[in-house]
């Protein structure tokens, strides 16, 4: 757990930054906030004491930690201002005082406030950008194993949570004590008696509140747990929105939402159960020790050790070092579960990605002459092998088509040229070097993946368009959809180039989304073209706009195609038949269809002649 702690508090770096100043603020709004119960005791003394007399001190008396230094400095501010005493002249002074200390007061504990705010909102800031950056950096294959709820909570149920283990420290280290240790001054500097009594019952309110502070974990740990299974459904129920309903299935998602969000409020009860009962336990606890110091402190003034001002004083003062204490105590029990989900935030900034680049890895500057695969063999968790020593090449500018049953490994393939995925076994060559001898980044400027699922984002037709190319200009953007066959269903839209396409572009069709993909890949213009089935969920006429901008794609392009309608790649250079992971068949389409095998097969069902 230290450990973590330590490591969340490297995110506040520089900490001195925060801490020295807020060193000073806390010291010096506990000096005034206790100053302010000190001015009961010559307020209570000007109205109400029998025997009070005035003395007049002409000079600065020395200064001392005690009443007596008090009463000469407040005597001294009244003889040079008034000079005659008058009981109502005191009473203006006391208050005068009285206000200036309480704005003090209040001023520092305002600048000490918005230093934790400055500390806290940068800190979350920079662990934001961490977690963000470290998720974006993973290989594919780590979210096949996460769930997007579970990642969301982190990013940001979690990161609320460690605000106040972060937040808190300047707080525990510093203010909360200052405070305690203010009063704890007044009250013995009134009597060390009545002040020894008092503070036996300060362990019995930290060990009642550090019980029931104990209890929160868990519960804390199960309902982050709840948040993400919550943020997974709803996840799930609106990016398939219209498979819910289509299949009827509403009333199943909003069961199972209920369910999840019952159980996460039940844990949120139970949690919040025992924190709101801290503070009344504890005011409980406290409010029988001050009948008890009644009683106690009442004998003493009766005697004549206390007086009766010193004696009210002392039960403010002693009413209000409960709250600090209480609060320091708060503040730990928030620690601890700052530091609960600080864990929980590393285990995704500690999360390394499989695929890494060779400590000797160069910048990949473009092909030149091949790509090969050499008895390439691939599994997603080590046990079945989805490919099996696949061997062949690509020569540059040839267009190479997979094609095969479903589940044969296709997709799984053309993810290893990007490097998604890195082989188990076996290599892949580009130009003789091997693939993990260039680093990902230089690959992947090089390399365009059109895919079936179209990704586009909320955001303007442009604004998805030049994500193929950073700093493209209006014209290129304009270009390359003219390329791909979006310009004409582009200048329909309400405000053309500069239309927003909604989330995931659900206000475009099918054909339209995959055309804007394809103007993307244009923009980019990369020297190798990744098809993996782009036209296989398009109606006849999208597939046919489509299927024209491929072609104007394609053209002088290392390209590697994989088909689902087979009568869209008979002019492929090389046709690659995977049946289970393994090579069965290569050839052009005409040596294939005289073979007879699995390709021909494939045709004859798709009634192509």
């Amino acid at each position: 757990m230290f450990k973590t702690y330590i490591r969340l508090l490297g995110f506040a770096k520089p900490l001195s930054r925060y801490a020295v100043p807020y060193f000073f603020y806390a010291a010096l709004h506990a000096i005034f906030n206790t100053f302010n119960y000190v001015m009961i005791i010559p307020i209570l003394d000007t109205m109400f004491s029998e025997g009070y007399q005035f003395t007049p001190v002409y000079e600065m008396p020395h200064v001392r930690l005690n009443g007596e230094f008090l009463s000469e400095f407040l005597n001294y501010l009244y003889t040079i201002t008034f000079g005659e005493y008058k009981v109502i002249n005191v009473l203006l002074l006391l208050a005068i005082v009285l206000l200036v200390t309480n704005f003090l007061s209040n001023l520092f504990r305002y600048l000490g406030a918005y230093t934790v705010e400055s500390m806290r909102a940068n800190t979350l800031q920079r662990m934001r950008n961490d977690m963000f950056e470290n998720i974006i950096g993973m290989n594919v294959g780590y979210f096949s194993d996460q769930r997007k709820g579970d990642i969301i909570s982190k990013i940001t149920s979690d990161v609320m949570m460690v605000q106040f283990c972060i937040t808190n420290t300047l707080q525990v280290a510093f203010r909360e004590p200052f405070l305690i240790i203010g009063f704890l001054f007044l009250m013995f500097s009134i009597s060390w008696e009545l002040s020894i009594f008092s503070i036996i019952f300060l362990p019995l309110v930290g060990v009642v509140i550090g019980s029931i502070v104990k209890r929160l974990r868990h519960p804390a740990k199960k309902g982050q747990e709840r948040m993400g299974d919550m943020v997974s459904v709803l996840d799930e129920a609106l990016s398939g929105i219209k498979v819910v309903k289509s299949y009827t299935a509403e009333g199943y998602v909003k069961r199972k939402f209920r369910n999840l969000n019952a159980e996460f409020t039940r844990l949120v009860l139970s949690m919040a159960r025992k924190q709101q009962l801290a503070s009344p336990m504890s005011e409980f606890l406290g409010i029988s020790a001050v009948s008890v110091i009644l009683i106690f402190g009442g004998m003493l003034v009766m005697n004549g050790s206390l007086s009766a001002a010193g004696f009210i004083a002392f039960i403010a003062a002693f009413s209000q070092i409960t709250r600090p204490v209480r609060s320091f105590i708060d503040q730990f029990a928030n620690i601890n579960q700052g530091i609960a989900a600080g864990e929980r935030i590393f285990s995704i900034i500690d999360a390394r990605s499989e695929i890494t680049d060779a400590p000797d890895a160069v910048a990949f500057e473009g092909l030149k002459d091949r790509i090969e695969f050499r008895n390439v063999c691939f599994s997603y968790d080590g046990s079945r092998e989805v490919l099996e020593n696949i061997s062949f090449e690509i020569r540059k500018g040839e267009t190479v088509a997979i094609v095969g049953p479903s589940g044969g490994g296709k997709s799984t393939l053309s993810e290893l040229i990007p490097r998604f995925y890195d082989t188990t076994s076996g290599d892949i060559l580009i130009d003789g070097r091997s693939i993990r001898r260039y680093t990902q980044e230089s690959l992947r400027e090089h390399m365009s993946v059109v895919a079936q699922e179209t990704v586009l984002f909320n955001d303007t037709i442009e604004g998805n368009i030049a994500l193929g190319k950073a700093g493209a200009t209006h014209e290129e953007v304009v270009e390359a959809a003219k390329v791909a066959n979006a310009h004409s269903f582009i200048m329909e839209a309400p405000e053309g180039y500069g239309t927003n396409i909604g989330d995931r572009g659900v206000k475009l069709s099918g054909g339209q989304r995959q055309r804007l993909s394809i103007a993307r890949a244009v923009l980019k213009n990369p020297e190798v073209l990744i098809l993996d089935e782009a036209t296989s969920a398009l109606d006849t006429e999208s597939e046919m706009l489509v299927q024209e901008a491929l072609n104007s794609l394609l053209k002088g392009r290392t390209s590697v195609v994989i088909a689902h309608r087979l009568s869209t790649i008979h002019n492929a250079d090389k046709i690659i038949v995977i049946d289970q992971g393994r090579i069965a068949e290569q050839g052009t389409h005409a040596s294939l269809m005289a073979l007879g095998g699995i390709y021909a097969k494939l045709i004859e069902m798709q009634n192509i002649a």
